[in-house]
């Protein structure tokens, strides 16, 4: 039964962050630290997760992804409401009645620092439970259901340009130049972070407007999935309007932004300084991966990132862990936080890691392509 019930760690971990942050003064700086001790220290101690679980009912395991969407939108809801300009009373008197919360007390009592705080859980939250299962699901292009959830879950991003650029471009570019997605070595991970945004919806729209032209369907209508994806932001942000004003609507959209940012930032991690050879397939050496256990929880086992790249068409329990592919030095959470907040850091320890790929990993035309950088 726990082979089932550890995919429904981050449902735990989003209810506690709705209750502990409503506790009052100081609780939702409490939890961000929790929170982030939790991931990293549980990386750093537990063993790492080598094993790969067969499963009788896979409904069970897709279930938190689903389970998980209103859960976000909730404490979304909750943080713009505490950080927005309108007390809209219909929805603390909603919170109060279903969830025994009191939204209002919790505005007026929460610092600034605490207010921060919300924004950066909110961040990692729609990275964690919103943009990473959205990844997941929108792999599955022959499953409507499945497809309607991921599209929702990016949009908490407004990254529709994800489910085209990562599925169509990423996975057939990766470790090319021309991949927006694949960070170059010493490259800045901030001008990165722009760049790649950009370049991934600039790239989502010439996929997305080569596929309308080939089955004949006009680029200004329902059919172009990318004015959809918009259009489903939209109405978050117009929700976030409703709950928290004009003011409440600007921080939506800060983290939204910055939640696209966390994206990028995963991206440069994991396939930083990599190359490949022209004409030659995707092979686990191209993507940085890792086995630690509670960020395998977490993200849907995506930090098997070599297993995904070679057969992206695997549900993510299905992926192998690759114990003898290129690894991280750390979990994908701490990796984070020092590509972030301690940029020398990350590229010294990868130029250990790089180091060790071009001479056990690289093929001869890869190291070619090394001198050459």
């Amino acid at each position: 039964m726990f082979k089932y019930a550890k995919y429904y760690l981050s449902t735990l971990l989003v209810v506690l962050a709705i209750y502990v942050s409503s506790f009052g003064a100081n609780y939702p700086t409490y939890f961000l630290i929790g929170y982030s001790l939790f991931v990293i220290l549980g990386d750093l101690l537990l063993p790492k997760s080598l094993s790969k679980d067969s499963y009788q009912y896979p409904k069970l395991i897709n279930l938190p992804i689903y389970i998980n969407f209103p859960l976000l939108l909730i404490f979304l809801v909750q943080i713009i409401f505490v950080l927005g300009n309108n007390e809209s009373e219909w929805v603390n008197s909603l919170f109060l009645k279903f969830l025994s919360i009191d939204l209002t007390s919790m505005k007026n009592n929460v610092s600034i620092v605490d207010k921060v705080s919300l924004i950066i859980v909110g961040v990692l939250y729609i990275g964690m439970i919103g943009t990473v299962p959205g990844h997941e699901l929108t792999h599955r292009k022959k499953d409507r259901f499945d497809m309607f959830f991921g599209n929702w879950l990016l949009s908490f991003s407004w990254d529709c340009a994800f489910a085209l650029e990562h599925v169509y471009g990423h996975h057939k570019n990766v470790c090319f130049p021309s991949d927006p997605a694949t960070a170059k070595r010493g490259e800045n991970i901030y001008l990165f972070m722009v760049k790649a945004s950009i370049n991934e919806h600039i790239d989502a729209w010439k996929i997305e407007l080569r596929q309308l032209k080939r089955r004949s369907e006009s680029p200004y209508s329902f059919k172009n999935k990318m004015l959809v994806g918009y259009l489903r932001s939209s109405f978050i942000t117009f929700i976030t309007y409703l709950v928290g004003g004009s003011v409440g609507m600007l921080f939506y959209l800060l983290i939204a932004v910055i939640a696209k940012g966390l994206l990028e930032a995963i991206n440069y991690i994991e396939h930083y300084g990599l190359v490949r050879e022209k004409d030659m397939p995707v092979c686990p050496r191209h993507s940085w991966n890792s086995n630690d256990v509670i960020s395998s929880l977490l993200l849907y086992n995506v930090t098997r990132h070599s297993a995904h790249h070679e057969k992206s068409n695997l549900k993510f329990w299905e992926l192998d862990s690759y114990p003898d592919s290129p690894t991280l030095p750390f979990g994908y959470l701490t990796m984070l936080y020092i590509a972030i907040f301690l940029p020398f850091y990350f590229h010294y320890l990868m130029r250990k890691k790089l180091s060790d790929w071009d001479i056990f990993f690289a093929s001869d035309g890869e190291k070619k392509i090394v001198s050459n950088l």
